[in-house]
């Protein structure tokens, strides 16, 4: 299945994107230190809000802040929130919709409740609250912060999924020699949940980067922590959309597409190799075509 996987354009093609970006958010800062030069702390006075050049590849904001600096230093902290959040929000997705679905009874009902409480609330709102009151809050408070509101959606779908795995055969055989509950989650159904969880975990790296970028847009976080979200944020106090600097607000909205499209090219990846819907219908087609290419060389091309 690994190598199907991998063997799947459109998970290569996701997978070469986000290599590069974890690449970029490892030698990013030492990169931009000791290779460029610039930092987004210095200030080029002779170079204001200058377009692409030769120093400044990517420009200059209107304050002779490089902008490439920004946009490496930026990649880091936001994808240190993408991957933190994604990590805690995942945890609680797994920890809670198991434990709801598999044990039943009133520990069932009392998580459903609040998943279902946590699921209504205005997460958006409740994040602007908390990240506002907490003032120049760090990666690691905004990753937690983010983290825990994004495991309710996928805690339902894991409660089904191991309210479906409790009534198997397996499940009951291995309860009726005497298995722990817990041993027959950790070793037998949490294995068979990985097809659900991996692309989750996907999806709320993609989220965890674009929540981060929504609260540094409006202005919340720590101003010394460069991220996309905050590059943004001064290209539009600045004007830059209607003073045509382009450069400034450009390149990390690229980025955050280009984060979506990766994590979301990889799903597609995993709903073909996991989807037996999908699976079947494309050895079908496979099937097809090489039976009609075997015809061919057998009795020659059909003339026109």
């Amino acid at each position: 299945m690994l190598k199907r996987f991998l063997g799947v354009g459109k998970v290569q093609i996701g997978l070469a994107i986000m290599l590069v970006f974890a690449l970029v958010a490892i030698i990013g800062q030492p990169l931009t230190d000791n290779v460029l030069g610039w930092t987004p702390y210095r200030f080029d006075v002779d170079s204001l809000g200058v377009a692409p050049n030769a120093e400044h590849l990517l420009g200059t904001t209107s304050s002779g802040q490089d902008v490439l600096s920004w946009l490496l230093y930026g990649t880091r902290n936001s994808m240190l929130v993408g991957l933190m959040s994604a990590i805690i929000g995942t945890a609680l997705t797994v920890i809670i919709g198991v434990t709801s679905g598999f044990l039943g009874g009133i520990v069932d009902r009392m998580l459903n409740a609040l998943t279902l409480v946590v699921q209504n609330v205005p997460s958006f709102a409740v994040l602007f609250i908390i990240a506002g009151f907490l003032g120049n809050a760090n990666w690691l408070v905004v990753s937690i912060i983010i983290g825990i509101f994004e495991w309710p959606g996928g805690a339902r779908a894991i409660r089904a999924q191991a309210m479906s795995l409790r009534g198997r055969d397996f499940a009951t055989a291995l309860r009726t020699i005497g298995e722990s509950r817990w041993r027959v989650i950790m070793l037998e159904v949490l294995p068979h949940l990985m097809g659900i969880i991996s692309p989750m975990f996907l999806r709320l790296i993609a989220a965890g980067i674009g929540q981060q970028a929504a609260i540094a847009f409006i202005g919340i976080g720590d101003a010394r922590d460069p991220s996309w979200g905050l590059m943004i944020n001064y290209a539009s106090a600045q004007n830059a959309l209607f003073n045509g600097q382009w450069w400034w607000f450009v390149p990390p909205g690229l980025c955050l597409a280009l984060v979506g499209l990766a994590t979301t090219m990889i799903n597609f990846g995993l709903d073909e190799v996991t989807n037996p819907t999908l699976s079947s219908k494309r050895m079908r087609l496979m099937r097809a075509f090489v039976k009609s290419k075997r015809t061919e060389a057998q009795w020659g091309a059909v003339p026109a």
